[in-house]
């Protein structure tokens, strides 16, 4: 809090519009961490989902990608809508959604109906999450916008690592269900906070709407999404038709949706924010950074559970730790990044990450916990000396102009990245998982599948390194933006 207040002076700054930072901060905080939460306390019950509907592991591997799914179809949309809508207006229909989408789950009798809920909550989210970087932005000035993210950062990373350990419990003692319930009562709050708190924030300048745009962009992004998704699924895999045709219809209208938008004196997602290299860097850096966290974040608690027979309960402890860790690193980064910028952060963090991949990829099911719990942490304080930084000095280079379409896009890559990440990790852990079944003297054997789970998740954790690898050598291009004050009031 001592972190937050200090940057409350920054609401009161050059643009000459007095902003009441804490509770616009609070409003977009506690709806924040309520949608992480949700996200990440799902993953502790995808093993007893699989139990419950009879469904399999690429069939609950669409509670994820289903849901960034439609935030790859939505989240472009964002930067018009910021420009359509007021702050207040976006969010309360953000936070509306959610409520609808966590009720709806709260209620589902069965795996169709809880995927309709996580679509509605996507819903939500798609327009949250642009518009609580875009506000960032404009209240903060750029010299205080490392500790604002920072912030952010704390709540949004401490949610993902108390909602494993609290769904374990509601698991053990209750049922999944309860995981949406306690959600509930929170959304509320935030969204009773935000219809009496929220200011407006953003210009509405109202630009011409462009139904071809909006059509290229949803076939693209969610052609690209839907063929990596599909992937993980049945005996054809990548060959299968589903696959390749959704793949191609979705890079060529991506091509005609890039080119239409460059041609655009008045563009849906304007692509020239690509003209600022660290923006460049700054979004590779968060494309990285989706594809580790979620390929990880997927497999690691099913290695928990069905590869060491833990309960949902103690995976969510095991993994607890680490996430509290990111969640209080996160603002020391973004203090340290207003300080000396990116570049001594991100490189030693990609170091860290790709170093804790290698030692993953060698996990068995005789691991001890202790030894999972240090990687997981040392895996998280390398995310959080990378992702904060190079997002907030990517996004300093934009004009104000362009803080819509660079949200838009930075958000957008981040869902395409996170659906791409879990497709190929389930992808490569199920092939691992029947390679190593193949090998085995008797398949029917139980004690067999544990260990074939085991070695299509070192697999799994082999793939996410060579990632931070490629991410590694990108960091190396990445200077500290000299932000020109003009252009950002």
């Amino acid at each position: 809090m001592r972190i937050l207040q200090a940057t409350m002076s920054a609401g009161m700054q050059d643009t000459g519009v007095k902003y009441k930072v804490l509770p616009i901060m609070i409003s977009l905080l506690l709806s924040g961490f309520i949608g992480m939460f949700s996200e990440t306390a799902l993953n502790v019950a995808l093993s007893d989902l699989i139990q419950v509907f009879q469904i399999t592991p690429a069939t609950v591997q669409w509670l994820t990608t289903g849901y960034l799914l439609t935030l790859g179809i939505l989240v472009p949309i964002s930067g018009l809508l910021l420009q359509w809508f007021t702050t207040r207006q976006l969010f309360i229909a953000a936070v509306s959604f959610s409520v609808l989408g966590t009720f709806i789950a709260a209620m589902a009798p069965s795996f169709e109906m809880l995927m309709t809920a996580r679509v509605v909550q996507a819903i939500g989210t798609a327009l949250l999450l642009p518009l609580m970087f875009n506000t960032i932005l404009i209240i903060f000035p750029a010299e205080k916008r490392g500790a604002a993210m920072g912030v952010i950062g704390l709540v949004i990373m401490v949610a993902p690592a108390v909602g494993p350990t609290i769904a374990g419990l509601l698991i053990d003692k209750l049922s999944w269900h309860w995981i949406f319930w306690l959600s509930l009562p929170f959304l509320v709050i935030a969204l009773i906070f935000g219809i009496f708190f929220m200011q407006n924030v953003s210009e509405i300048t109202k630009p011409r709407i462009d139904l071809i745009s909006i059509l290229f962009s949803t076939l693209g992004f969610g052609g690209v999404v839907f063929g990596f998704s599909s992937a993980g699924e049945g005996e054809h895999g990548w060959g299968s038709t589903k696959v390749i045709v959704s793949m191609l219809i979705g890079i060529v209208a991506l091509l005609i949706f890039a080119v239409r938008q460059l041609r655009m004196q008045q563009p849906m997602m304007n692509l020239r924010a690509f003209k600022k290299p660290m923006f460049v860097v700054g979004t590779l850096m968060v494309f990285i950074c989706m594809m580790v966290i979620l390929s990880s974040m997927l497999v690691l608690p099913m290695f928990l559970i069905s590869g060491l027979g833990l309960s949902a309960l103690t995976a969510g402890l095991v993994m607890l730790p680490g996430g509290l860790i990111n969640g209080i690193m996160s603002p020391i980064m973004g203090g340290l990044f207003d300080k000396f910028g990116p570049k001594w952060l991100v490189i030693p963090g990609l170091v860290i990450v790709a170093a804790v991949l290698w030692f993953f990829s060698g996990i068995t099911t005789a691991s001890t916990l202790a030894l999972v719990i240090v990687l997981h942490s040392c895996l998280m304080v390398g995310i959080s000396m990378v992702w904060m930084p190079a997002q907030t000095n990517g996004l300093n280079q934009l004009p104000r102009e362009l803080y819509p379409d660079g949200t838009a896009i930075m958000n957008t890559l981040q869902q395409v990245a996170g659906a791409i990440g879990t497709a190929l990790a389930v992808s490569i852990m199920t092939a691992g998982s029947t390679k190593f079944m193949e090998g085995a003297e008797n398949p029917l054997d139980p004690a067999n599948a544990p260990l074939a789970l085991t070695a299509g998740i070192q697999n799994a954790f082999i793939f996410a390194m060579v990632v931070a690898i490629i991410g590694l050598v990108v960091a190396f291009f990445i200077k500290r933006v000299k932000v020109d004050k003009a252009n950002q009031h």
